[in-house]
């Protein structure tokens, strides 16, 4: 017959489980107000992947995420119906785009008159006139006060002063002077690339025509110069528009996918993207020794237009060409939305201002965030003083 001890009319077997859940419950408080241990607990679920394969529910104070495996099967289900119209939703996304592309074709046509009278005032092919030419710019009365003092200074002097201004035609220098303005487009060029972008008169967008795959062709204008016989130097970006079949979810929007440049006629000696180097080599029987010139690639902004081709063959990339790809695609795509519609003000730097003053105030707001943060952690201290 089993021995049944009493305390108190309490049977002995309950209170040594109520010990022993008192002390589980003690040891817990202290394991979880251990920073190390949370620490550790955050960690392991930092490297939870936080995909929509699994839920997040809360005990204490305590996150969990729960595997999508876990779920009840009618729950997983609905979850399954969810996606299905998550893919519709993107492929309709997809649509919508393609519309966009249609209206920037449309715009573009609208767009282009204005672009070629800013050739020619850059050429100096047309003159613009007084009235064209008026701007009411912030420091107006600044540049009125100036003129002011201009206008006391004596006759003779201003008749001089005339007399000496130059007169150059058109815009000198107007889009070398952007690809110095922009760091992006700066880093490419070399020294001996400058006397070549000295020539170029004008970059143009082309959309592809209805029906066609997306795609969009940078023009690159220059003058007849003594480096090639090349009028317009190309380079067309492939764009798509389509959820990926293996993960349709990631879709954000038309994305460039490959890129083709095109040949450069050089004149003879004046490629600057290959450079002729000496090297001896010594015949191995003979031991006579003799020097041989060979070309090799150069560093140069030309290379731009014989770009590195996107794997179409199922093999990957290394990760340098990965980068140097897409390195290349951002570099297109600014051309096409910032450079080519606002070039005057890459030009004079007001852009430039602008994009800086526009990443200044997203880091301001990062700092005042993680500000926010550092006051929420300080409060919590202070609530509970053993964290």
């Amino acid at each position: 017959m089993a021995d049944h001890s009493f305390s108190d009319g309490v049977p002995s077997d309950s209170v040594e489980a109520a010990k022993n859940a008192s002390n589980t419950e003690k040891l817990t408080d202290q394991v979880m107000q251990n920073p190390r241990v949370l620490a550790a607990l955050q960690e392991r679920l930092d490297n939870v992947p936080h995909t929509p394969s699994s839920y997040i529910e809360t005990h204490e104070d305590v996150v969990f995420l729960t595997p999508f495996f876990s779920l009840p099967k009618a729950v997983k289900r609905r979850i399954n119906a969810l996606k299905q119209l998550q893919v519709r939703c993107a492929h309709i996304e997809a649509k919508f785009y393609e519309e966009v592309h249609d209206l920037e074709r449309k715009y573009a046509a609208l767009y282009q008159p204005l672009f070629d009278k800013r050739r020619e005032f850059i050429t100096g092919d047309v003159e613009p006139t007084d009235a064209e030419s008026e701007w009411h710019s912030e420091n107006e009365e600044e540049e009125k006060l100036a003129g002011d003092m201009k206008s006391k200074v004596v006759v003779t002097e201003k008749a001089a002063a005339t007399a000496e201004e130059p007169d150059p035609k058109g815009i000198p220098e107007f889009w070398f002077t952007i690809f110095r303005n922009v760091d992006m487009l700066s880093e490419l060029v070399q020294e001996y690339d400058e006397p070549i972008l000295k020539h170029l008169q004008d970059i143009k967008v082309k959309f592809s025509d209805p029906g066609q795959p997306m795609s969009f062709v940078l023009e690159f204008h220059f003058e007849p110069n003594d480096y090639f016989t090349n009028s317009v130097l190309t380079k067309t970006y492939k764009m798509k528009s389509e959820p990926d079949k293996a993960d349709p979810f990631s879709f954000e929007g038309p994305e460039i996918v490959d890129c083709d440049g095109c040949t450069i006629d050089w004149k003879k000696g004046k490629n600057v993207t290959v450079k002729t180097i000496k090297k001896k080599q010594k015949h191995k029987g003979r031991g006579t020794v003799r020097t041989i010139t060979k070309q090799v690639p150069n560093e140069s902004f030309f290379n731009f237009f014989n770009p590195l081709k996107a794997s179409g063959d199922g093999e990957s990339l290394d990760e340098d060409s990965e980068f140097t790809l897409a390195s290349d695609f951002e570099i297109g795509h600014f051309f096409r939305e910032r450079i080519v519609p606002r070039a005057v003000l890459y030009f004079t730097g007001e852009a430039i201002e602008d994009d800086d003053n526009f990443e200044e105030g997203e880091e301001g707001e990062e700092e005042e965030l993680e500000g926010d943060e550092e006051g929420e952690d300080e409060d919590d201290a202070e609530i509970n003083p053993k964290v």
